[in-house]
């Protein structure tokens, strides 16, 4: 009986010691899984944040699509076109990066300057139509057809842009993310897709309908400090998307001229521009209260990369205007 009673204690003692280890194993496990967990979304955010430039000008320029039309139709267009580029980023980009960095990650430095030119070129174009406004016609203004019709052609048209914006985000993101395994690369970049598709067109929303707001408001608010701030929407709503374009052109250039100088530093070609740019806003950056100096630092680099992508536009210009798209018209056309 004494021997029965000690086999049961042991097994017990056993019992006890396996639980233990479940439990530690299970701790663990939770754990790691937050700390990966954490890590993507670390990684997807950073990835996020360097796809800035193309992000904010993917805002300023969606709301001009939804030009024209019943405020009743604003957010469908909207949504439609979100719902176009979160399937160009999942379904058709996602996995074009995730191919390209295993098959031909030397590729991704090349890729990166085209688009980074791509962004150069259109910041020195909204440059060019400021200075010169009356020399370019709206592309919206010669569109004909049935309501239903002009729809259509202008979310294909806002498609068509938002996928060369999201081709850049995509691979911007791609490059800031650290090596790892091919799911946490896919995951990461999921989160990064359906994270600025929602940031996108949620503001952009937010945007085509705060006039629309303000406006009932200012008619139908009960209190005057109500009826102020609509009144105040309203008047202000034009000014804040000048603003919006400024901001977006603005950091298209910065954007595009820090990945066109990177990528020179990466392929050994023209690096000493980089190089330069880096020195002089140290030397800037040192010679004001230390306070500052991180800020002036950064703000003196991001200035002379702008100036670089605004040059950099300008010789684009004619190069893509003159020879890239009569070429790709005599292809198109005979497609």
């Amino acid at each position: 009986m004494s021997g029965l009673l000690a086999l049961l204690d042991d097994v017990a003692a056993l019992a006890k010691v396996a639980a233990t280890s479940i439990d530690d194993v299970a701790s663990q496990a939770a754990k790691t899984t937050a700390k990966v967990a954490g890590g993507v979304i670390d990684d997807a955010a950073k990835a996020g944040a360097k796809a800035a430039g193309a992000v904010i000008d993917d805002a300023a320029v969606t709301p001009k699509y939804t030009t024209g039309f019943p405020a009743a139709r604003e957010l469908p267009i909207v949504g439609r076109i979100a719902w176009g580029s979160i399937r160009n980023k999942l379904l058709i980009l996602l996995p074009a990066a995730l191919l390209l960095n295993t098959v031909a990650p030397w590729l991704i430095a090349p890729l990166l300057m085209l688009g980074g030119g791509y962004l150069c070129f259109e910041g020195a174009e909204k440059v060019l139509h400021a200075l010169r406004p009356h020399a370019h016609h709206d592309d919206h203004e010669t569109e004909t057809g049935s309501p239903e019709h002009l729809e259509a052609s202008r979310v294909a048209g806002a498609i068509k842009t938002d996928f060369i914006l999201s081709a850049e985000i995509m691979t911007i993101a791609l490059s800031a993310i650290p090596e790892s395994n091919f799911w946490a690369e896919a995951l990461t970049l999921a989160i990064v897709a359906v994270g600025i598709t929602v940031l996108v067109y949620g503001s952009v929303a937010l945007i085509v309908k705060a006039d629309d707001v303000g406006l009932l408001m200012a008619n139908r608010g009960r209190l005057g400090l109500t009826r102020a701030v609509g009144r105040g929407i309203v008047r202000g709503m034009p000014g804040f998307m000048s603003l919006l374009m400024v901001v977006g052109t603005a950091a298209m250039l910065w954007v595009g001229g820090s990945i066109v100088i990177h990528g020179m530093e990466e392929l050994h070609v023209g690096a000493f521009i980089g190089h330069w740019i880096h020195d002089l806003a140290h030397v800037i950056g040192h010679a004001v209260p230390e306070d500052l100096t991180g800020f002036v630092t950064w703000a003196v680099k991001a200035t002379l990369d702008g100036l670089f992508g605004l040059a950099l536009g300008f010789v684009l210009l004619p190069l893509v205007e003159r020879v890239i798209l009569p070429v790709a018209g005599m292809f198109s056309r005979k497609a």
